[in-house]
């Protein structure tokens, strides 16, 4: 059986056909590029049982590591954390498949300039974090970074434009976040073109199922990474791979560690981590009942206050007891333009399609347990999401000058 025969009997077993239904107007290099895009799918994600379900068990406060505790702790936790990273037990894993759009910039998100009086790049801003904790503890982490097809040779070449930002180049990995399919209301996938499927990133929680796909998991776990640091893009004042949250998280014994601001609002649209079921959970802000987002304390203190920030340490070994299809899948209704019978693009005005994506906060759950860990606001969370407002340029701006970061 040859390749185009396997995968027709592949789109056969799974009532697909149509994607070939323009074969004989392709050229060769066309007819490559779809074949790989279909022996690509992970089918699993299409398959309805993945479609996420609502999590059952009763929604508890969890026990958290706060402030206090850490400060009377820090060099106990400092040690054991800069052991490990010397040891090489540590990577950071960047999540940068992002593109700006939602700041008016058409680029790769890491790439935007928040200075004011100089250039000062998002990605010069995490480097630089990283570099602190790294020069304190006299080792390199190596850092794994996770592109789009939108973002990946954009990112390379401004990175090696600017010497990584005094990174060393040999410690930095680059790995495509993987695709997923959009399908049409029936679960059929849609073309974007007649060799081209409509095709958008599969969620942040498939990072580790794209690091495996690189051959970069196998590299990690051979240099002896047992930790994975996993941030995102767009927070400009996070501390990557913190000693003293590596150290608290390995004491602890815990599968994994979370680090959380104290939410400044009962509905500020942030996840709370907290428990459910028993087991450690992040509820999204819309998820928590009304009574739940309000309810205080005897100190006057929110009960469900600790809002993540996107800053997770991971177990290598505890990841790979996971399996892939564990991971919920999230639909999502979108306006995707597709190709009808008749091989016409259609932009349609209304939702006509579901995307599917996995994030990585639903990992928590899976990992089956977790150290919160509070981070104090205003040093460390400085997301820049939005083009004005709360959250924006300008707020990022302001927190890194009380920070000491000349603009």
């Amino acid at each position: 059986m040859d390749r185009l025969e396997r995968v027709r009997a592949l789109l056969k077993n799974h009532g697909q056909e149509h994607l070939l239904a323009f074969w004989g107007e392709l050229d060769a290099a066309a007819r490559e590029e779809l074949l790989n895009e279909i022996e690509h799918i992970d089918w699993n994600m299409l398959s309805p049982g993945a479609h996420i379900q609502p999590v059952k068990g009763e929604i508890s406060p969890i026990e958290g590591l706060l402030v206090p505790e850490i400060e009377a702790r820090r060099e106990e936790f400092a040690a054991a954390g800069k052991k490990a990273i010397q040891e090489g037990k540590v990577a950071a894993l960047l999540l940068a498949g992002g593109q700006g759009t939602r700041l008016g910039y058409a680029g790769a998100k890491g790439t935007v300039d928040i200075g004011i009086t100089r250039p000062l790049y998002i990605y010069e801003c995490l480097i630089e974090n990283l570099l602190k904790v790294t020069n304190e503890c006299g080792a390199y982490v190596p850092l794994y970074i996770m592109t789009s097809d939108k973002t990946d040779a954009e990112t390379r070449a401004f990175l090696k434009e600017h010497a990584y930002f005094g990174y060393p180049e040999g410690e930095v990995r680059f790995f495509l976040q993987d695709m997923a399919p959009a399908t049409d209301f029936s679960g059929n996938i849609l073309l974007e073109g007649k060799g081209r499927l409509a095709l958008s990133p599969n969620g942040n929680g498939g990072c580790f199922s794209s690091l495996r796909r690189a051959g970069l998991w196998e590299e990690a776990k051979n240099r002896g990474v047992e930790w994975f640091n996993v941030f995102a893009v767009d927070n400009v004042l996070q501390r990557i791979a913190d000693p003293v949250f590596v150290g608290a998280t390995l004491l602890s014994g815990k599968n994994c560690g979370a680090k959380f601001v104290k939410k400044c609002a009962p509905h500020e649209r942030v996840g709370v981590l907290c428990k459910r079921g028993g087991l450690p959970d992040v509820v999204e802000y819309y998820e928590l009942p009304e009574e739940m987002a309000n309810l205080r304390d005897e100190r006057g203190e929110l009960v469900y206050s600790f809002g993540v920030i996107l800053n997770y340490l991971f177990r290598r070994e505890t990841l790979e007891r996971i399996e892939q299809s564990a991971i919920p899948v999230h639909h999502a209704k979108k306006k995707v333009p597709y190709l009808n019978e008749a091989g016409e693009l259609v932009h349609p005005e209304t939702e006509n399609a579901v995307k599917y994506e996995t994030l990585v906060v639903d990992v928590v759950r899976l990992m089956g347990s977790c150290l919160p860990f509070e981070a104090v606001r205003e040093r460390e969370f400085a997301p820049i999401k939005n083009a004005s407002g709360a959250d924006s340029i300008a707020s990022a701006r302001e927190l890194l000058q009380k920070n000491g970061v000349k603009l």
